[in-house]
């Protein structure tokens, strides 16, 4: 899925959300691209009448990545043997969210740049100070950052975008998406809610990069150990978070001599952004 991406991608004018419209597959099969408000849903793709349909009330770098995401549904479509291997190996609901996955997957690869994920990754490695830059330079929402990046990571990673939900006494800072890097068994399902005490809704309240010995706040309360990193968006509006399920082995994201943790304060970093399953992909 991912070459496929690769390929459609190099051969567009640009990464803007009507550029995307321009590839080959598209072209020569007359898709055209409308939107439309659309309730709950980003976007979906009617082969039938060919046509791409876009929530016209999501945000804008949300309508981008879900353009993307629909184009590799084609993309999928256009690909017999990638197909044949889905229904081969998948059925039902399992068939349903591999197929979700990849287009992910695919539209991470449409709109972020190879060496731009490297020298993130080198830079800043997985982590929500990540997930936030990535946000920042490929102009792409929280959950395309969050795939792309737990999809090219190594290491027993678990990323979420949070957000808070509700008004007044009852706004509640929860998960809005998760992924993990492979081999993860873990996962934090959309809805569940951050505990007072937790570095992610600390940093949500302050405004503040926080780094440290925490745990994964799974909603049947279990608290898994890991080292926590979040980042918030400088706006109120979303925290980037990482739990890393390795606290022992080095990294570009744990504490250690030169860095902060648990015992050392968080200093100021460099560059800021925005201020605060066997399937082929």
């Amino acid at each position: 899925m991912r070459e496929l991406a690769r390929q459609y991608a190099a051969g567009l004018p640009a990464l803007d959300t009507h550029s995307l419209m321009e590839g080959e597959l598209l072209q020569s099969g007359g898709v055209r691209l409308e939107f439309m408000p659309m309730g709950e849903r980003d976007g979906a793709y009617d082969p039938e009448n060919r046509v791409i349909l876009i929530n016209s009330q999501a945000r804008p770098e949300r309508q981008r990545f879900t353009l993307a995401h629909e184009i590799s549904h084609a993309l999928l479509l256009s690909d017999d043997d990638l197909l044949s291997d889905l229904h081969d190996g998948y059925e039902g609901e399992r068939l349903e969210n591999m197929i979700e996955t990849l287009c992910n997957v695919g539209a991470s690869a449409i709109l972020i740049p190879d060496a731009l994920m490297v020298e993130l990754l080198e830079r800043f490695g997985a982590t929500g100070r990540g997930i936030a830059e990535l946000v920042r330079r490929a102009d792409v929402s929280g959950s395309a950052a969050l795939y792309a990046l737990a999809e090219a990571a190594t290491g027993q990673v678990l990323l979420a975008v949070c957000a808070p939900v509700g008004r007044g006494e009852g706004r509640v800072l929860s998960v809005r998406a998760s992924a993990a890097t492979a081999g993860v068994k873990y996962s934090l399902r959309p809805g569940t809610p951050i505990p007072d005490e937790h570095p992610v809704q600390i940093a949500s309240e302050t405004g503040l990069e926080i780094s440290g010995k925490s745990y994964v706040p799974f909603r049947s309360g279990r608290k898994l150990p890991a080292i926590v990193n979040v980042y918030p968006d400088g706006n109120g509006r979303r925290v980037f978070a990482s739990f890393d399920l390795e606290p022992d082995k080095p990294g570009p994201d744990k504490p250690g001599p030169d860095k902060p943790g648990p015992d050392k304060p968080e200093t100021a970093a460099g560059d800021s952004a925005s201020s605060p399953d066997s399937v082929q992909m």
